[in-house]
Parts: C-alpha cells; sequence; structure tokens
C-alpha cells in the first residue's frame, strides 16, 4: 500500500521499516492522547460520555492538530477525524471507567473498533503532485 503511495520512493527493507515505523509512530501518539485525556475527565468529574466532546477548540484537538499539521498545511481538518477523535475518546473512557484497563490487552478491543471507521484515502494524496495541490488549495 505505501509503495502505492510513494511512487517516487525506491523502496528498500529499511525504508519500508522506517515508514512503517513512523506512521506507527503517528498512530501510537494518537491513543496515548485519548487515554490521557479520558484519564483526565475521569479525574476531573466527567461520569458520562455524553459529556465528551472534540470540538475545534478543545484542547485535544489542539494537541492533536499540533502534532499531526505543525506547518498548517490543512486549514480545515475534516469533520470526519473530529466524529472519529469523539469516539475514540468515548471508548477510552468507557474502558477505563468499566475496569478494563487492569488487563495488559485491555486496548486492542478499542483498536478493533477505530479501525472499522477508517476512511479511505482521499483522491488528492493519490497525485504525485499532491503536496502543490494542497498548498494552492
Amino acid at each position: 500500500m505505501l509503495k502505492t503511495y510513494f511512487s517516487d520512493v525506491k523502496f528498500n527493507r529499511c525504508i519500508t521499516s522506517q515508514l512503517i515505523k513512523w506512521f506507527s509512530n503517528f498512530r501510537e501518539f494518537y491513543y496515548i492522547q485519548m487515554e490521557k485525556y479520558a484519564r483526565q475527565a475521569i479525574n476531573d468529574g466527567v461520569t458520562s460520555t455524553e459529556e465528551l466532546s472534540i470540538t475545534r477548540d478543545c484542547e485535544l484537538y489542539r494537541a492533536l492538530n499540533m502534532h499531526y499539521n505543525k506547518a498548517n498545511d490543512f486549514e480545515q481538518v475534516p469533520e470526519r477525524f473530529l466524529e472519529v477523535a469523539q469516539i475514540t475518546l468515548r471508548e477510552f473512557f468507557n474502558a477505563i471507567i468499566a475496569g478494563k484497563d487492569v488487563d495488559p490487552s485491555w486496548k486492542k478491543a478499542i483498536y478493533k473498533v477505530i479501525c472499522k471507521l477508517d476512511s479511505e484515502v482521499p483522491e488528492i494524496f493519490k497525485s504525485p503532485n499532491c503536496l502543490q495541490e494542497l498548498l494552492h488549495e
């Protein structure tokens, strides 16, 4: 799949390994933030998932946007990202409230839920001139 989107890269084992590591680190950061904010909400007295929402003004959104969009190449983060982030936060919250975090593999159930929410890669990212096209929008 990586070869499809990085047609200009000459892949070898080292480069493939580095790309996988890079994408894994992005995913890991996301889940670490979700757990952190779910625990913080519990410490702040939140008792229901309905009290948890992700908006463009909230601290969690700012932390994720600063990490993934440092140069602000994307002025408008898709609404779908906010929806999935909110679902993720609520999944972590529910799991922690239910005490599932005592099991070493407790996050696997959350990962299974969230991976089903993956969207197709937007067409613009499939273009060889992706970066130039994004910067001109």
